[in-house]
């Protein structure tokens, strides 16, 4: 092939196409359990986060439900890939191979925000949310009353492989997928560039600019218990017991069992036998989907 701008153009086209066909065709799964922001500056404050009060009889004045104030600000990240194409294989017009590595580069493109959400969810049981408590804790406040707050937990606790209960039909989830710049595919291939110039390397790039951040911690249960159905009874009745400040129930219902691929074949004993292994009745089956989910590996 000859290397000329017209022949250069259309090199960049295919790849991009190829790229874009494969992020196009991508299954995400970190809108299960995050909820997207889009971001007009360089860092988005929630300080609504945890404003959930309640309806009461209006009796005499208003009362004003002083809630916490919270100062959680989400930074937005710059994330970049970038592959380099030998120029000897352009003019050796031997670019077959680069067919599949446009596609990978789409599925890695595409996988950026699930890498970050399932990454943050992992991390809640040593990362601090909104409230300054670790996102899975046991010391969550919550008021009862002008003079009165109270702890309150949102895992158990343990030392095995994490798995987390969700409730996954709010408006507000659990993760919060703050995006500045989607991203787009660029390109360095003029043969008068640099990095042709010194390495005889066309590159072709992307770029975006976003980050993860914690939503409610109300609407997920973190555990790093056995996977059991002992253990799951537990989470299911915590959560679907939570309050919201001033003792409103917030009609939490777990429906999402999210795990890694090492806990399938107990989630799938919990949601999907119709009996145990005592032979009784399973009262748990399809009482949640189950979201096995590979970057919790």
């Amino acid at each position: 092939m000859i290397i000329n701008r017209p022949n250069l153009e259309r090199l960049r086209t295919g790849f991009k196409t190829t790229f874009q066909q494969q992020l196009d065709q991508a299954k995400p799964m970190y809108p299960r359990v995050s909820m997207r922001v889009n971001s007009s500056t360089g860092k988005e404050t929630y300080g609504w986060l945890g404003k959930i009060p309640s309806v009461r009889q209006w009796l005499g004045d208003r009362h004003v439900q002083n809630l916490m104030e919270h100062d959680y600000v989400i930074s937005n990240l710059d994330y970049e890939l970038t592959i380099g194409v030998d120029r000897n294989h352009i003019q050796d017009d031997e670019l077959g191979i680069y067919t599949p590595i446009f596609q990978q580069f789409g599925d890695s493109v595409a996988a950026w925000p699930d890498e970050l959400v399932w990454g943050l969810l992992a991390a809640g049981f040593t990362t601090a949310c909104y409230d300054g408590q670790y996102f899975f804790d046991t010391d969550h406040p919550r008021i009862v009353d002008e003079n009165t707050t109270v702890s309150v937990a949102n895992t158990d606790g343990g030392s095995g492989t994490p798995w987390f209960l969700i409730d996954a039909s709010k408006a507000v989830k659990p993760i919060i997928w703050q995006v500045r710049k989607q991203g787009e595919f660029v390109a360095l291939d003029n043969p008068n560039d640099e990095n042709v110039f010194r390495n005889k390397t066309f590159e072709y790039g992307w770029d975006g600019r976003g980050n993860v951040g914690f939503g409610l911690w109300q609407f997920a249960w973190g555990s790093k218990q056995t996977l059991n159905k002992a253990n799951y009874k537990i989470a299911r009745e915590a959560m679907m017991a939570f309050k919201g400040d001033y003792g409103r129930p917030l009609n939490v219902k777990p429906n999402l069992l999210v795990v890694p691929p090492s806990l399938e074949g107990q989630a799938l004993e919990i949601l999907n036998a119709q009996r145990d292994a005592a032979g009784a009745t399973n009262v748990y089956e399809k009482t949640a989907e189950l979201l096995v989910v590979p970057w919790l590996a």
